[in-house]
């Protein structure tokens, strides 16, 4: 469904629900009033037709066609138009969904244009039709409580990238492999939130030094200002996110060359302990290898070996055997190798 929603407003009171634009063109022409036109993904056509009734300069009329455009204000003549980034916050997969709002303001119509769900226009919309008196105050009116219903928007996503953060300082210390990746993910959701709130302020602050020029009400002013305020607030805290993330990957960083060095030293102490051992056991090895060389020799009874027929050829034999022996130990025992 292209149409969402299609009114045509006199003095703050919906006074038609035109089944089509043709229809709506028609009756805003005979009752003078203000139309406020919903498109939600709207066809070409539809957007050319609605940029020829109300003379929208090309350039933001291909803007809206297009999407993927950045926050700004543009003014063409006695129209504004007007580029938001939504966004809201999906608890199921903790992840942060953005939208686009296109705005187009003129003496007497507001054209909505979005390419995602959020921001909710409708509750927008049923805020300003119960204060008549507000939505009387024309096109202005319904600009402003659009950025406020888009900056509203924002707490709630602001809150649940606050809580993921939160999670992120314990997934630190609790050594979790994956949580670099949840850094990185989380750092490029800052990154794109600061993208589509940084912009507000200049945008809103453009609005307000237009109220003398324009002759905005003080009761729309009064209302600008305040959600200035509240978007300088959202952007102080999405701000702070990147220096915390930024702390949170440099902790990590840290953590895990101090993982690595303790994995190393204990390997080294292994490694150590390991070439002890390996000493003791070569040293032994040695020790008896000894004399079992000498008696593998005599074992072999060759004939032409005077010592088998010497009277003490074969204590002669044994402390061979045992001299060689104690001499290895001591080497091995001053090497510390025993």
């Amino acid at each position: 469904m292209t149409i969402v929603d299609n009114a045509v407003y006199v003095k703050g009171r919906r006074t038609a629900n035109p089944a089509s634009l043709e229809e709506t063109y028609e009756v805003l022409r005979e009752r003078q009033g203000m139309a406020w036109i919903g498109l939600y993904r709207p066809e070409v056509a539809e957007l050319r037709s609605v940029a020829q009734e109300f003379d929208l300069h090309h350039l933001s009329v291909e803007d809206a066609i297009a999407a993927h455009q950045r926050p700004k204000l543009d003014r063409y003549g006695t129209t504004l138009f007007a580029v938001l980034r939504p966004a809201r916050y999906l608890d199921a997969v903790e992840k942060v969904e953005f939208g686009e709002l296109h705005v187009f303001v003129g003496p007497d119509f507001v054209v909505t244009v979005r390419h995602a769900e959020a921001p909710d226009l409708v509750r927008v919309r049923q805020r300003l039709e119960e204060r008549p008196a507000l939505l009387a105050l024309g096109p202005e009116a319904v600009l402003y409580a659009i950025f406020d219903e888009v900056v509203d928007e924002y707490e709630p996503v602001v809150m649940g990238l606050e809580n993921d953060i939160d999670e992120i300082e314990d997934q630190l210390f609790d050594g979790d492999p994956a949580v670099s990746r949840r850094i990185y993910e989380l750092s490029r959701e800052v990154i794109e939130l600061q993208r589509a709130t940084h912009p507000l302020i200049p945008m809103l602050e453009a609005l307000q030094h237009g109220f003398d020029k324009y002759e905005v009400g003080l009761e729309l002013q009064r209302s600008l200002r305040d959600v200035h305020d509240h978007a300088i607030r959202i952007v102080d805290r999405v701000d702070s996110f990147r220096s915390l993330l930024q702390n949170a990957l440099t902790v990590q960083t840290a953590l895990i060359a101090q993982r690595q060095n303790e994995e190393t030293r204990l390997l080294t102490e292994a490694s150590l302990v390991q070439n002890e051992e390996v000493k003791k056991i070569s040293s032994w090895a040695a020790i008896l290898f000894a004399p079992t060389l000498v008696g593998t020799v005599y074992g072999m009874n060759f004939d032409h070996m005077p010592e088998l027929h010497w009277l003490l050829g074969y204590p002669l034999a044994l402390s061979l055997m045992l001299a060689m022996s104690v001499t290895l130990y001591t080497v091995f025992k001053r090497r510390g190798w025993l």
